[in-house]
């Protein structure tokens, strides 16, 4: 793609993003969310194959979708409060229209089926933006009319995320698509706390943002787009694929690494709001997640790859690894230990 063309791309992009998360009134905030929509298409379909062209369509149907019923809900709002700012969002049928919306934006079940699609037609890269960047804009919608959201829609909508998200993932060998179904599961653990705690729910979208841009990667370096590749990658970057190890463990929430602390912090809050059988069914249903990230971490380091295999054998080179993995990995192993100065923060 031409480098001109990209910038722009990537300049519209963080246009869309920042007018949208900084407008206070809901014709700006729904501007923002489509210049992010035409933004991200090309990247999405630059690749010219049937798949990609498949991806950016269904991509842009479901956007538009959402944005229309995004302000269609702040017209019904307007048309009862006569008010247009976000954060005066009271009436309940337009809260409902909203969150459903949203969640159709977001990947949230049972909005989800396009999400895993579209990821698997994308490259790596805009994969990367699609699962952290195109997701901040509309949980910063949630997190400004918080406060009028349904608590148990929001209750309900997360679990079945969790649920799907784990469950769909676990017969997946195109590693997009397991990424896909992590940031379904993820966006469970977001959303369930944010009428509870909405600062908990920025901290563990930036959480997942970094450790899921270490996966994404880490996986573009190595050139890995499905577990059967994954396996003979060893030979290629060890010193990568120990990092990706570690690296999963983390998105999987396993202590003592940094992506134990989100979990822990909304366990610990749901407690205190007397849902405990929420945090219960929540955590049980992330191990799920735990057993496909356990999977990818086995291909990555464990298993051998077999002597009839179809794929090249990948020697190991000595390119020098981006300095971008080299931080984020640090960020995504080792964040615990300064729970209490980030809990302080939000």
């Amino acid at each position: 793609m031409n480098p001109q063309a990209k910038l722009v791309f990537a300049t519209s992009l963080l246009l869309g993003t920042t007018i949208t998360i900084s407008s206070n009134h809901w014709v700006m905030a729904w501007a923002g969310l489509e210049i992010n929509t035409l933004a991200i298409l090309p990247l999405i379909s630059k690749s010219h194959h049937p798949r990609a062209i498949e991806a950016a369509t269904k991509y842009f149907l479901v956007q538009a979708t959402a944005s229309t019923l995004i302000l269609f809900s702040s017209m019904i709002n307007a048309w009862h409060t006569g008010q247009w700012d976000i954060t005066q969002f009271t009436h309940p049928t337009s809260s409902l229209i909203l969150t459903a919306a949203i969640s159709m934006k977001l990947g949230l079940a049972p909005f989800h089926f396009w999400f895993p699609e579209v990821l698997q037609g994308s490259p790596l890269t805009t994969g990367l933006l699609l699962s952290t960047i195109m997701k901040f804009p509309p949980i910063t919608l949630l997190y400004m009319t918080s406060h009028s959201l349904n608590p148990t829609l929001l209750t309900t909508l997360a679990i079945l995320s969790t649920a799907l998200g784990g469950w769909t993932g676990l017969n997946q060998t195109q590693t997009r698509k397991i990424m896909a179904f992590s940031s379904i599961s993820h966006l469970g653990w977001m959303t369930i706390i944010l009428v509870y705690y909405p600062k908990l729910t920025l901290l563990n979208f930036y959480l997942y943002t970094m450790m899921t841009a270490t996966v994404f990667l880490t996986l573009n370096a190595t050139k890995t787009l499905k577990l059967s590749t994954l396996m003979t990658a060893w030979t290629k970057a060890p010193s990568l694929n120990t990092i990706l190890l570690l690296t999963l463990l983390s998105l999987a929430g396993l202590p003592p690494l940094t992506g134990f602390l989100p979990k822990w912090l909304i366990i610990q809050e749901l407690t205190k709001q007397d849902m405990a059988p929420a945090a219960m069914t929540i955590s049980l249903l992330s191990l799920l997640g735990l057993f496909f990230y356990l999977r990818l971490a086995y291909c990555a380091t464990i298993t051998l790859p077999p002597h009839t295999t179809n794929h090249m054998k990948q020697w190991h080179v000595n390119k020098p690894i981006s300095a971008w993995i080299a931080v984020l990995t640090i960020l995504s192993l080792m964040l615990l230990p300064i729970s209490p100065m980030l809990t302080t923060i939000v």
